[in-house]
């Protein structure tokens, strides 16, 4: 059986290679920069990206089964190519349905081959958009610190994503993916100050103090981000049992990842 990795330099498709190659896979990768993406012996690479279909048609020839990192201006082309290929089960990295991802599930969908769809929710990685504030100091200027959530990290995607690719049993399915835990924003810095050995505050910000900070940070994106937050508030994210039922041990905790990836903070 022969597995399409794309987005193979990408943070997720990268890691999805080395848990399919641990586990014995025959792989091929699709990565736009080979150099960067620095795959490991016995991965055959293909060099390129979706937006050379005539690529991804060579990519695809003689593979049983593909890992679709998320692409939506190209989703319903590439899996149209890849049903035409013979591609017999599609794993997708989405999002919460109904979002910003749901074409890639719909593109997926629409193909008629058989899928399987990963929704993660926010990535542990996420928090190093505080990087800069950590480095500078001891305090994190943000909003809405007491909004939870259960954020994943991108190791527990790859691991469910190779697990899914390596085993039956779950063509049709959709698996939201979150963290072992919900946490407040408050919470997710002091797990942060724990791993780095001090004390991180929280400064909440307000109204027109907290629009002020975020568009300076995400430009037009940041009215939408706080809006978001805004909703997370009212409905605050539990976490789901779905990665340690799927690989067979627990998610990763947001302290544990914090301490493995303390470079991220100076």
């Amino acid at each position: 059986m022969r597995i399409l990795v794309t987005g193979a330099t990408g943070s997720v498709g990268r890691l999805v290679v080395d848990e399919l190659l641990g586990n014995g896979a025959d792989i091929r990768a699709l990565t736009v920069n080979p150099a960067r993406a620095a795959l490991p012996p016995g991965v055959e690479v293909v060099k390129g990206s979706f937006k050379r279909l005539d690529i991804v048609a060579e990519a695809l020839r003689g593979v049983d089964k593909l890992y679709l990192a998320p692409h939506p201006e190209t989703v319903f082309e590439v899996c149209r190519t890849a049903a035409r290929a013979g591609v017999r089960h599609i794993v997708d990295m989405a999002g919460a349905k109904g979002d910003h991802w749901q074409v890639i599930e719909d593109g997926v969908e629409a193909s008629g081959v058989p899928f399987t769809h990963l929704e993660p929710g926010e990535f542990m990685g996420n928090a190093v958009d505080w990087a800069p504030q950590i480095r500078a100091g001891d305090e994190v200027r943000d909003a809405f610190g007491d909004v939870a959530n259960a954020p994943i990290a991108l190791e527990d995607i790859a691991a469910v994503a190779a697990r899914v690719l390596l085993s039956d049993g779950h063509e049709g399915r959709s698996y939201e993916l979150t963290g072992p835990e919900s946490l407040t924003r408050r919470q997710k810095l002091a797990a942060i100050g724990e791993a780095l050995g001090r004390d991180l505050t929280y400064v909440e910000l307000t109204g027109e103090a907290a629009r002020a900070h975020f568009a300076e940070r995400m430009g037009e994106y940041g009215d939408w981000y706080l809006d978001g937050l805004a909703q997370l508030a009212s409905h605050p994210q539990a976490a789901v049992p779905t990665v340690a039922e799927l690989t067979g041990r627990p998610g990763m905790r947001y302290v544990e990842w914090a301490r493995r990836h303390a470079d991220l903070f100076g």
